[in-house]
């Protein structure tokens, strides 16, 4: 049976809200609109991670590859998440630095496409972040092996329990050398609202000097 056949689209008996700007009239900013949309899925959502992504890389052989990640941080003309620097997608971005991002928020039937260079954040940067986390969180990422083999739920146990112990009785743990941020700095934003019969609204932004330029797309 189809999934259409059993999903229930929105905007089949009424017209979306319109993605709450004109797209034939798109703001000059789309970092502020960025967050604009991220704290309406926030407020208006029981959507647990409104700043879940999905972050597509290519693999040092070429093959493209995707997971979740959450945007932690938005700047003028990036935005920042954090992991293992050994993980796959570390090992993806260093051989190529280049990634594609899409937040999608389905009760206001939106989304958003980023594409852009990727750089590690400043040490001071992924320090303030990593300290800000929870004691198991950073407990955590010294334990894991992100992305490699791991025998058993004890062997990850185990290693955590060892990093426990590590770091037992000292209040501050220091960010691992393999952990910390990267900046997606932006190439081009994409907007898309969703509309009745898949004539969606779509607008895109592309750097151009210190600003961008807007146009839009069809469906």
């Amino acid at each position: 049976m189809s999934i259409d056949a059993v999903r229930k689209r929105p905007g089949d008996e009424k017209p979306p809200a319109g993605g709450g700007f004109d797209f034939d009239h798109p703001p000059a900013d789309p970092i502020r609109l960025l967050q604009a949309w991220i704290d309406a899925a926030r407020a208006a959502t029981d959507l647990p991670n409104p700043n879940a992504m999905s972050l597509a890389t290519v693999d040092p052989d070429g093959r493209p590859s995707s997971r979740i990640v959450l945007l932690k941080e938005i700047e003028p003309d990036a935005i920042v998440f954090y992991t293992n620097r050994n993980s796959r997608k570390g090992r993806a971005l260093a051989a190529h630095p280049r990634a594609c991002c899409v937040l999608h928020w389905d009760p206001l039937d939106r989304q958003v496409v980023i594409e852009g260079d990727v750089e590690h954040a400043p040490d001071e940067q992924s320090d303030r972040y990593f300290h800000s986390r929870r004691r198991e969180s950073r407990i955590g990422a010294w334990a894991s092996a992100q992305s490699e083999p791991c025998p058993s739920r004890a062997a990850l146990d185990e290693a955590v329990a060892k990093a426990e112990a590590r770091f037992e009785g000292e209040e501050t743990i220091p960010r691992p050398p393999h952990w910390g941020g990267y900046r997606v700095r932006i190439h081009t934003i994409t907007f898309w609202s969703g509309h009745p019969h898949r004539l969606h609204d779509r607008v895109q932004y592309a750097r151009e000097g210190k600003g961008w330029k807007a146009q839009r797309l069809w469906p």
